[in-house]
């Protein structure tokens, strides 16, 4: 609900854009540097802290609703996913290898994803009663006590031994090997590329309230139809590990189903939206699974974290364009127009299959 706090408390489009682009820029400046504490440190600390800083952003923004606030609360909220991004995959792969069941990550993990994204769906059906109750106050504070539970859940995944033990000063030459593995292998650069540019729909997924907003629906109904897309991507990750062989197809005809789908200004168009954001997030949890069986235990969420830095330019990309374009069109056209690219990205998944 945070879009539609930041619209009524006066921000325009351009200053929206400009708070996921802080958003964005402190992932990217703490991407690698979080993925090298994590190669040499306790990657579950770090997974158990990340939540807290979101649980930070979410007190500062009830308590203070200005655009100041709304700004450090970004570069908290930015800080706590750079902490996790690289760790928590890391932490789960090799969770899996020492059991012997690495092949089981893609499934897993968009599994997980899958019942975390329910988790959201949960709390869209339940943010329209309180938002009418309570006000933006409610829906900050049950946010703030969800990170800490979050916090808590971090802590308890269990963490196979990396040769040394976490917490034995760091290991040299991490940052290094990442990059002569990287180096080393084109294909698996094509991997980093592909996974950055399938995260479009993750940054267009800020502006969904708004594209909500502008079918003509109440501020009380724009939970449920982000709840709709919400299970649209919920869907995808949980089929995620099945059916690659048909990923480019499928990839285009999500494009177009979004494209059309956000053009219709009406709200059964989130359909097409829905259908659109489950394809893309069933495509980057194969192509992340592919990532993961590239690179070696001893640098791996420091790759996995180059991966983030690559996402959060194309976050910048997208939310610099539609800063831009807010001025000319609304939400559907701007949504339609930055979806398009996934097209060559299905290209490319079709001619690499």
């Amino acid at each position: 609900m945070y879009a539609l706090l930041f619209a009524d408390t006066g921000l325009t489009g351009a200053q929206l854009s400009s708070l996921f682009a802080l958003w964005s820029l402190t992932a990217f400046a703490l991407e690698v540097p979080s993925g090298l504490l994590a190669d040499r440190f306790s990657r579950r600390l770090l997974v158990a802290a990340a939540p807290l800083c979101a649980g930070a952003a979410f007190a500062l923004w009830t308590f203070l609703p200005a655009y100041p606030a709304f700004a450090v609360g970004f570069v908290l909220w930015g800080a706590g996913g750079a902490l996790a991004s690289g760790a928590l995959e890391a932490l789960v792969y090799e969770g899996l290898a020492a059991a012997g069941a690495a092949h089981r990550y893609p499934r897993l993990i968009g599994r997980s994803r899958a019942l975390g994204t329910v988790a959201v769906l949960a709390a869209g059906v339940l943010a329209g009663p309180v938002l009418a109750v309570g006000g933006y106050p409610a829906v900050g504070w049950a946010s703030v006590a969800v990170s800490l539970l979050a916090a808590a859940a971090g802590w308890t995944l269990p963490e196979a031994p990396r040769g040394r033990a976490a917490g034995q000063g760091p290991r040299p030459g991490v940052l290094r090997g990442a990059l002569a593995e990287v180096r080393r292998s084109p294909a698996l650069l094509g991997v980093l590329a592909l996974l950055s540019a399938l995260t479009v729909v993750d940054a267009l997924e800020e502006y969904l309230p708004l594209l909500a907003r502008a079918t003509g629906v109440s501020d009380t109904t724009v939970p449920l139809l982000v709840v709709l897309v919400t299970a649209g991507t919920a869907a995808g990750q949980w089929c995620a590990g099945r059916g690659m062989r048909w990923a480019g197809p499928v990839l285009g005809a999500g494009v177009v189903l979004l494209a059309f789908g956000a053009l219709s200004g009406h709200p059964a168009g989130l359909l097409g939206v829905a259908a659109g954001f489950g394809v893309f997030a069933w495509a980057g949890v194969a192509v992340e699974a592919r990532l993961q069986e590239r690179v070696g235990d001893r640098a791996r969420a420091t790759v996995t974290s180059l991966a983030g830095v690559g996402e959060e330019v194309v976050a910048l990309l997208v939310y610099a364009a539609y800063g831009a374009g807010a001025a000319w069109a609304g939400p559907g056209p701007l949504f339609a127009v930055l979806a398009l690219p996934g097209l060559v990205v299905g290209v490319l998944l079709w001619r690499a299959r």
